[in-house]
């Protein structure tokens, strides 16, 4: 039997003791709950008490130990709401993709909710930052195939959407107005398809509507679930069907088509299909007007899937 120096000993005593902490840590690591990311939607905060700063405390109470990060662009209150209305979403997004990159607490992955406009935006998060990875993706009343119209603004923005109207009707697709106007960068004009792909430089381009980015399709793909909520008597919508990844027949305003009908599933550019088929997709409803649903319904159909 070979007989150990006092030295090795020491090492082979210290190695097993490291060994064992780090199998604890990894132990304790496993049984916290997963962090979630917000994005709020059109003229919200990442705070404000009645809206995202409502819906964290909540998550907090349901899931205790739970880290949630409500995004803020910008470094006031007031930067990001005004952010929601003419920050360049490409930009947004790039911001976004840093600052979960840089935060600790998120590395090993994370869950993603957004409200709204948020939702299309953690989209194109999980599509073009993949590190750290997103597990599921909660998009509640996200426009996923853009909107034509703006019947109605959140709170006391009415008075900026009649602005935001006014210049979306003078000419979405102006390089001005899609550089910093939020809204017309996910503007999807049914009566001219092939202006919208041209022109458009956020959902044409995240939607895979002039190319294919094969890393856009991986990267979603990696998802383990992508969980839509639909509002079905959504009065700021147009139309709500967007919400499920659907959207007007090309060329006018009032028929419409489903995901599965769409091109983009067919062809599937973003690997929705092949998602669909895997059951990784998840299609809910509300019986409600945009952003409105109860306690109760998203504590027994949203909290399960951040567990």
């Amino acid at each position: 039997m070979a007989v150990l120096g006092a030295g090795c000993f020491v090492f082979l005593c210290c190695f097993s003791f490291a060994l064992g902490t780090v199998a604890w840590k990894s132990d304790q690591n496993s049984t916290e709950p997963t962090p979630l990311v917000i994005w709020h939607g059109m003229g919200d905060s990442c705070c404000n008490p009645l809206s995202m700063g409502f819906i964290k405390k909540l998550v907090e109470e349901k899931i205790p130990g739970i880290y949630v990060l409500s995004l803020k662009i910008g470094n006031s209150i007031t930067e990001d709401i005004d952010n929601s209305f003419f920050m360049n979403v490409n930009e947004q997004v790039e911001l976004v993709c840093h600052v979960l990159s840089k935060d600790k607490k998120l590395q090993n992955g994370y869950n993603a909710m957004g409200f709204s406009q948020g939702g299309q935006f953690l989209r194109a998060v999980a599509q073009r930052c993949p590190s750290p990875a997103m597990k599921n993706l909660i998009s509640i009343g996200g426009q996923h195939q853009g909107v034509y119209g703006l019947p109605h603004c959140p709170g006391e923005s009415s008075r900026i959407c009649n602005w935001i109207r006014k210049m979306l009707n003078f000419g979405a697709y102006k390089n001005l107005i899609q550089d910093h106007l939020v809204q017309a960068e996910y503007w999807h004009d049914p009566l001219n398809e092939e202006l919208y792909r041209n022109k458009s430089v956020f959902l044409a381009d995240i939607n895979q509507e002039r190319g294919i980015n094969g890393s856009y399709k991986e990267n979603l793909m990696k998802l383990r679930k992508f969980v839509m909520v639909k509002f079905l008597r959504d009065s700021m919508v147009l139309p709500d069907d967007s919400e499920w990844f659907g959207f007007y027949k090309a060329g006018q305003d009032k028929d419409t088509y489903t995901l599965q009908e769409s091109n983009l599933y067919r062809e599937d550019r973003l690997g929705l299909k092949a998602m669909d088929k895997a059951k990784k997709l998840e299609f809910l409803s509300v019986d409600g007007d945009h952003l409105q649903f109860s306690e109760t319904w998203f504590n027994d159909n949203i909290i399960p899937y951040l567990k």
